[in-house]
C-alpha cells in the first residue's frame, strides 16, 4: 500500500469524507478489511478493482444500504453512520448505480423532484416545477430533454442517468458517486457524461467513479484507488499510472500472462460461409475450422452482430450457403442452429442472453430442456446434475444454483451464458463482446476458458471491439467493414494498425441500405 493510502494527509478540506480502518463481512465472505481513504471534493476518485473487490461493498456502505462491522466514516470531521439510504441522501451523499433508480411512467419533472414536490395551496405547483427542471437541464447544457419526457422509451440510457443526476444535485449533493455509468452509453453520450462530470468537480463536489474501463478511468479521474479481495491496494494519482499497471494492480498479473495462444488447431473445418448476402451484408465469404478462435474485428456498423445472427437464424440470409461440417444447412430459426451444433452468447446478455428472473440453474439448462425432459417434465436431479458440473468448471460465484441470474455480477452472468452452452455440446460456439462490462479479472478466466475450449477441438467465432484481445486470442482476423469482409490476418503477425487500416478502407463500396454509418470503437482492456 502507498504512503497516501497508509497515511492520509492532515489538512483536509471542507467537505472531505474519511474512510478509517472499515471493514464489513458476510456469511463465509470477508467483503472489506482495514479501507482506509480519504473521497475529497473537487476531485474525481476512481474506485477499480474485480467482481469482488470490495468496491459495490464500499460503495452501499457509503449509500446506508450496508453498516460496516468496524471502522469509521467522518464527514468535516464529524462522524457519520446512515441507518438507510435517506440518511445519507440528508447528508449529501448519492450514489447513482449501473441501473438508474427511475420511476417508469413518469415524467422527467416527477422523477427528479419525488418525496419534494413544489405546492402551492396544497396541491402541486407543476408549472413551477416545470421551470426550475427546465432551468437545471439548460445550465448543464442537455436542453434536448423535456421536463414532460416520460421515464420510458422516450429517453435513452444516459438520459435515464442524467435525470438521476439532477435529483441529486436538487438535492445539494457533496459527494456523488457514479457505478458503471458508461456501460450502455454511446461514444458521443460518454463525452457529454464526462463534460458534466468535470463540471461537477469544479464545483466542488466529490466526484466516486466506478468503471471497469480503464482509458476513461485516465482520461477523467485525478486519483485511483485499487481493490483486491476486499483490502486497498493502493491510491495513486492517475497521471502516475497505465494500464498495465493498474491491471498488474487489479490482478497481481500482467494481462498479457492469460493470453496462450498454445493450439495447433485442425484442418477438419466446422463452418464455411460462401457468398452471403443479407439485409447486412454483400458477398461474405468465410470458414472456421475445429481448434480455431477466429476473430472478427471492425468499426460500429460494420456488419459483426448481423452475420454472427445471420448464420445463427436470427436474422434472415437472402442468398448464399452456410456448410456445417462440409453439409450445407439451411438455418432459420435459432432452433434450427442450435439443433445442428451452434451455440450463441449474443452481446447484450442482460436482454437477449438470459432470463434475469429466474435462477442459474434454470438459465443454464435452456439449450438442453429437450434432453432433459421425459413426458415433457424435466428431469430435476439430471439437471442440478449437469448444470453443477459446468457452474463447477467456470468457477460462478453463485450462492447456490437458485440463485437469481440477475443479481449475479456481469461477469459471472456472462459465465452462466457459457455454461448453457458448454452443457450444450456445441461444434461452433459464437461469442459476440463476451468480456464487454466485466472486469479484468473475469476476463482473464473467460480468455483461459476460450483457449481450452480451443484446445478441446471447438471451433470458436470471436467477435470483439477490444484489439489487444482479438490479437492475443485469435489464431486468424476477419475485418469488416460496411457489410463485407476487407480482409484476413494470421493472428500470430496481425497489429493494431493493419487492423485498423482494414476497418476503415475506402476499396470497399458504400454503406448497404439500412446499415449503420460507422464510427471508431475504443479499444479498451
Amino acid at each position: 500500500m502507498t504512503d497516501e493510502a497508509q497515511n492520509p494527509p492532515e489538512a483536509l478540506l471542507d467537505g472531505t469524507v474519511q474512510i478509517r480502518n472499515l471493514s464489513k463481512a458476510f456469511p463465509n465472505v470477508q467483503a472489506l478489511t482495514d479501507v482506509s481513504m480519504d473521497i475529497r471534493p473537487g476531485e474525481i476518485l476512481a474506485f477499480m478493482g474485480e467482481n469482488g473487490a470490495g468496491k459495490s461493498t464500499l460503495l452501499k456502505i457509503l449509500n446506508g444500504d450496508y453498516q460496516p462491522d468496524s471502522g469509521t466514516i467522518t464527514l468535516d470531521g464529524q462522524r457519520i453512520a446512515f441507518s438507510n439510504p435517506r440518511d445519507a441522501h440528508r447528508a449529501g451523499i448519492r450514489v447513482i448505480y449501473q441501473e438508474p433508480e427511475i420511476i417508469p411512467g413518469v415524467d422527467v419533472a416527477e422523477n427528479i423532484w419525488v418525496g419534494e414536490l413544489p405546492k402551492r395551496f396544497g396541491l402541486l405547483h407543476r408549472r413551477r416545477m416545470d421551470e426550475l427542471v427546465r432551468q437545471n437541464l439548460r445550465e448543464y447544457g442537455f436542453e434536448d430533454i423535456l421536463p414532460t419526457h416520460l421515464m420510458g422509451d422516450e429517453l435513452s440510457s444516459a438520459q435515464r442517468q442524467l435525470v438521476e443526476i439532477m435529483r441529486a444535485l436538487k438535492s445539494g449533493v457533496r459527494v456523488l458517486a457514479l457505478d458503471e455509468p458508461t456501460s450502455s452509453l454511446t461514444d458521443e453520450e460518454v463525452e457529454r457524461l464526462f463534460v458534466l462530470v468535470r463540471r461537477l468537480r469544479d464545483e466542488g463536489v466529490a466526484i466516486i467513479y466506478v468503471s471497469h474501463r480503464i482509458n476513461e478511468i485516465l482520461r477523467l479521474c485525478d486519483r485511483v484507488a485499487i481493490l483486491r479481495d476486499g483490502r486497498l491496494i493502493t491510491v495513486k494519482p492517475a497521471a502516475e499510472l497505465n494500464e498495465s499497471e493498474i491491471v498488474r494492480l487489479m490482478v497481481g498479473r500482467e494481462l498479457s500472462d492469460v493470453f496462450q495462444r498454445n493450439r495447433a488447431g485442425a484442418e477438419r473445418e466446422v463452418l464455411r460461409v460462401e457468398g452471403l448476402y443479407s439485409n447486412w451484408h454483400d458477398n461474405v465469404s468465410m470458414h472456421i475450422n475445429a481448434g480455431e478462435v477466429v476473430g472478427f474485428a471492425g468499426l460500429v456498423g460494420a456488419g459483426r452482430t448481423e452475420l454472427a445472427k445471420v448464420i445463427f437464424g436470427e436474422y434472415p440470409r437472402n442468398g448464399g450457403r452456410i456448410y456445417l461440417e462440409g453439409q450445407s444447412v439451411n438455418i432459420r430459426r435459432p432452433d434450427d442452429a442450435i439443433s445442428k451444433g451452434i451455440g450463441f452468447a449474443p452481446e447484450d446478455r442482460k436482454r437477449e442472453g438470459l432470463v434475469l428472473i429466474r435462477s442459474v440453474l434454470e438459465n443454464a439448462s435452456l439449450a438442453i430442456l429437450k434432453r432433459l425432459s421425459w413426458l415433457h417434465f424435466v428431469r430435476r436431479r439430471l439437471e442440478r446434475s449437469i448444470v453443477s458440473g459446468f457452474i463447477e468448471r467456470l468457477r460462478v460465484r453463485t450462492p447456490s444454483l437458485e440463485q437469481e441470474a440477475g443479481k449475479l455480477s456481469g461477469g459471472n452472468q456472462q459465465k452462466v451464458v457459457l455454461a448453457r452452452w458448454l452443457a450444450a455440446k456445441p461444434k461452433l460456439l459464437i461469442l459476440d463482446e463476451p468480456t464487454r462490462g466485466i472486469d479484468v479479472g473475469a476476463k482473464a478466466e473467460i480468455y483461459r476458458l476460450v483457449d481450452d475450449l480451443a484446445n478441446e477441438g471447438l471451433a470458436i467465432m470471436f467477435i470483439s471491439s477490444e484489439l489487444p484481445e482479438l490479437l492475443g486470442l485469435a489464431d486468424r482476423i476477419y475485418v469488416m467493414q460496411n457489410g463485407r469482409i476487407t480482409g484476413e490476418l494470421s493472428g500470430a503477425s496481425a497489429t493494431e494498425e493493419a487492423v485498423l487500416e482494414l476497418a476503415m478502407t475506402e476499396k470497399t463500396s458504400t454503406a448497404l441500405p439500412g446499415s449503420v454509418t460507422p464510427t471508431l470503437e475504443g479499444s479498451t482492456l
